[in-house]
């Protein structure tokens, strides 16, 4: 999209104008696509690559704007509404009518892609993308109830749905099949993130009671003041007046309800009875052979590791254990890192990486360190020394540099500051930028301090001059810096724009030819000059 003062266009990847900025806005539905729904007040029509108009058989065509993101594609892809006589309908990208204008409101429902919230007769239902009912607009209410698997995603939520009465809302649960499980009369619903995709467990309140349900049946009866599901186990801790007992899912009570406090970590729970006197159960409600001081949390996902937190004497010490052995012991702290590897500090706090058996990976000697959200390397700091170390998953270190900032990409990951950048793969492999930007024909090249590029034989083609440059983007561009400030070279090398633009953050230079890009809104952007 194109700005050029208040006024809205579109240019192509080459920086040529396809749509003159001359609108109020102009919205891009898909990318890949050439509709433009352009806006003069409240009106608007829709362009094609040519300027020419199009579906001009219906009214006030608009996208359908996703909820909740930050990113460039902030609409539905595949469809858009119309508007006539104060109602909407659906077409398809093509401009087919999908359905008539029947509808007061359309709009995307936040968790399920592909879905559409409906109002009619001043009641809401779900459509899908081809119109077809999901569930039949008679509810005042409907949200997803934002079910999430690492496997699916938000692919199997269901529907909590309500309607307003006399006596406030009221609940009920609609399946992802559009099946209605539960019928609207509840106080509260929500349902439990549990790790089996095939069943839905809901927690439902009546009268101010609570209760359990698997899909339509009941496991735990209304009769609860409260009941907390305990995240990755199978029980529930339930209240009965200021008593406490635990519930599994299948509706097996296996502590009964008479203690005043209960704790669970991992799979055991630490139950403290009225004469404040606290013992240890497992997850079946037996008695654990485990010091009450001592908390055990699962380490990995496996299960194969547990990390021991004993308290004591105002003291608390970490300890790994391989089943019933101790591996390692004697750290201020531990964390699972994967594999074998955990992050642990010693009594004077400096961190570093252990292996299962106490054997340091990585001297403890940093401030911080973690592990690179979506990688397996391991980020570490030296508060006082401003570096920042990089390792790779076999614990090397393969870069160190002075106030450096890291960035993720979709396929590499990135250090660097003013002076140097380094290219990693997800396992710390480094790599060239010729090697990570195979499609490029120039690439960037550090001089004698000074940046300029090379082709893909290491010829320098563009003088190494320029206080920092970029990578050539998408659209066959590269950023360039000169007496601080930005301006644009093509993929020859010719310089397209003298430098004259100040962005502070290397992360934010982004040119089309003479345009650059500025980022507004829920992550919409445009390019101008």
């Amino acid at each position: 999209m194109l700005k050029e003062g208040d006024n809205y266009g579109v240019i192509d990847d080459k920086a040529n104008i396809i749509i003159e900025a001359k609108y109020q806005d102009v919205q891009i539905p898909n990318p890949t696509k050439a509709i433009f729904i352009c806006y003069e007040g409240e009106n608007s029509k829709v362009l094609n690559e040519k300027a020419e108009e199009i579906y001009k058989n219906f009214q006030n065509v608009e996208p359908l704007e996703l909820k909740n993101v930050s990113t460039d594609l902030i609409y539905e892809k595949s469809v858009l509404k119309y508007k006539e006589n104060d109602k909407y309908g659906l077409i398809s990208l093509d401009g087919k009518k999908i359905t008539n204008p029947i509808y007061e409101e359309i709009e995307t429902l936040q968790y399920k892609e592909g879905e559409l919230l409906v109002k009619k007769d001043g009641k809401y239902g779900l459509i899908n993308m081809n119109g077809y009912v999901i569930i039949d607009p008679k509810y005042d209410n409907i949200k997803a109830d934002e079910y999430y698997s690492k496997t699916n995603g938000y692919k199997n939520d269901g529907y909590i749905v309500s309607n307003t009465t006399q006596d406030g809302y009221r609940y009920g649960y609609i399946n992802n099949e559009g099946k209605e499980i539960l019928e609207v009369k509840y106080n509260e619903l929500s349902r439990i993130n549990y790790n089996d995709d095939d069943k839905e467990f809901l927690l439902c309140a009546e009268n101010g009671k609570y209760g359990l349900f698997e899909g339509e049946k009941q496991i735990i009866g209304n009769e609860y003041q409260e009941i907390e599901y305990m995240n990755g186990t199978d029980f529930c801790v339930v209240q009965k007046g200021k008593k406490y007992g635990v519930i599994t899912l299948d509706g097996n009570m296996i502590l009964k309800v008479r203690f005043i406090q209960i704790d669970v970590t991992g799979n055991y729970i630490y139950a403290t009875d009225e004469n404040s006197e606290i013992n240890v159960y497992d997850n079946k409600g037996n008695i654990a052979q485990i010091d009450s001081n001592t908390i055990i949390i699962s380490a990995d996902e496996e299960g194969k590791y547990q990390i021991h937190i004993n308290n004591q004497d105002g003291k608390t010490t970490y300890s790994i254990y391989e089943g019933e052995t101790k591996k390692a012991e004697g750290y201020s702290y531990i964390e699972y890192l994967y594999e074998n590897y955990f992050i642990a500090a010693n009594t004077e706090g400096k961190l570093g990486v252990i292996d299962i058996n106490g054997k340091q990976a990585i001297e403890l000697k940093y401030d911080s360190i973690q592990k690179v959200q979506g990688t397996n390397i391991v980020q570490a700091s030296e508060t006082q020394e401003q570096n920042v170390v990089i390792y790779s998953n076999k614990m090397e270190k393969v870069a160190e540099m002075k106030n450096a900032v890291i960035s993720k990409k979709e396929n590499y990951f990135l250090i660097y500051n003013n002076e140097e950048r380094k290219y990693f793969d997800f396992n710390g492999i480094e790599k060239t930028n010729i090697e990570i930007f195979p499609n490029n024909v120039l690439f960037a090249k550090q001089e004698n301090g000074k940046w300029g590029f090379i082709d893909k034989n290491g010829n320098i083609v563009v003088e190494c001059k320029y206080e920092q440059v970029t990578e050539f983007n998408n659209y066959g561009f590269a950023g360039v810096k000169l007496d601080g400030k930005w301006g644009c070279i093509d993929e020859t090398g010719k310089l397209v724009l003298e430098p004259k633009y100040e962005i502070q953050n290397i992360e934010n230079v982004d040119f089309i030819g003479e345009y650059y890009k500025t980022v507004y809104g829920y992550g919409e952007s445009y390019y101008t000059k």
